[in-house]
């Protein structure tokens, strides 16, 4: 059992996109006291999503000293962020010491332009797929698959398939008995195999 939670840190940016980031942070907050969510943004306060959705980072990345899970979703606002230095540099210093470092959607493209999937096996969203990887040469990109696990970094394809990585990661964390009780509170029917993809031909 878990003397202390596990600290686990949401980066968002304009243009994020909400279900990336609320899929998995919903199934990681059923753990309750297990967890402790923080959601971080280059300056603390409201930021937009790629809907228009606002939402509130709690804190400003630069303060976050370290975390146990960096957590980095996906959206129309990667295109922008994949040239800025400041958030990259940031995601670099808390990913190299965090336990686990999770991407949804298009976030991947962030992680590798941090040089943090340098060799390492990734996915992405399929409708951006061929852009990611234009944008990370060095990165294992591996196209039909829900999920991706290489060692610390778990990546997921698009959008929904944040949330079957979550589970696999609370699955990772935990035990798969919490993992399946974080599942069935949620109602949610988890798709067990990580390369069960059938959006790759799509």
């Amino acid at each position: 059992m878990h003397s202390t939670p596990t600290e686990i840190t949401a980066v968002i940016f304009p243009g994020f996109e909400l279900l990336d980031l609320y899929g998995p942070l919903e199934l990681l907050g059923l753990l309750g006291d297990r967890v402790k969510i923080s959601v971080a943004a280059e300056q603390p306060g409201i930021v937009e999503s790629s809907l228009k959705v606002r939402s509130v980072a709690d804190i400003a990345i630069s303060e976050v000293a370290r975390t146990d899970i960096l957590l980095v979703p996906g959206g129309r606002g990667t295109r922008t962020e994949i040239s800025n230095p400041s958030l990259l540099s940031q995601l670099q210093r808390l990913s190299q010491s965090a336990k686990y470092t999770a991407s949804v959607c298009t976030g991947s493209v962030l992680l590798a332009k941090a040089g943090l999937l340098d060799g390492v096996k990734a996915t992405s969203n399929k409708r951006a797929f061929d852009w990611v990887v234009s944008q990370g040469p060095k990165v294992h990109w591996i196209r039909t698959a829900r999920w991706v696990e290489d060692g610390k970094f778990f990546t997921a394809s698009g959008i929904s398939a944040g949330i079957d990585m979550a589970l696999a990661l609370i699955g990772r964390l935990f035990s798969p008995e919490i993992r399946d009780e974080a599942a069935t509170r949620a109602e949610y029917i988890w798709n067990r195999e990580s390369t069960n993809d059938p959006f790759a031909v799509v």
